[in-house]
């Protein structure tokens, strides 16, 4: 079973997203919007689909990262989010939510070894470049 297929993004908390963003964009050319980056990049198995790798700050009082109280989240794309999200399961790996879908894909969230937050993410190619949530970051 093909499990991670990449790096769906980084997300970090900061005390100002705005500053972050304003300061990527004017002293590292980062392409920002209202969330973060999307890198955009093409798969090696096959170059006719693309994908992204997001870049996203988030405020240092979000609960998104929660039960984690790392600065960091790292988002996994993966192949077969259901398939794996079972596999886990049997392997006593903690599932902190059921699995979401949206128009660009679906989500859930783990804890890895150490009670770091792991976000999956299945994404709908036609889609792959919205956000995941609404919150404000």
């Amino acid at each position: 079973m093909k499990k991670v297929t990449g790096i769906g993004g980084i997300l970090f908390k900061c005390k100002d997203p705005n500053k972050m963003k304003e300061w990527y964009a004017a002293h590292l050319g980062l392409p920002v919007d209202q969330y973060g980056v999307s890198f955009e990049w093409r798969e090696g198995d096959d170059a006719s689909k693309k994908g992204t790798t997001v870049w996203c700050p988030f405020k240092e009082t979000t609960d998104y990262f929660k039960p984690s109280e790392r600065e960091f989240m790292i988002n996994y794309r993966v192949a077969d989010l259901e398939s794996l999200v079972a596999e886990l399961r049997k392997e006593g790996v903690t599932i902190l939510d059921e699995i979401v879908s949206y128009d660009f894909g679906k989500f859930v969230h783990i804890l890895d070894a150490e009670g770091n937050k792991i976000e999956l993410w299945e994404p709908v190619p036609e889609n792959y470049d919205q956000p995941a949530d609404g919150e404000a970051k």
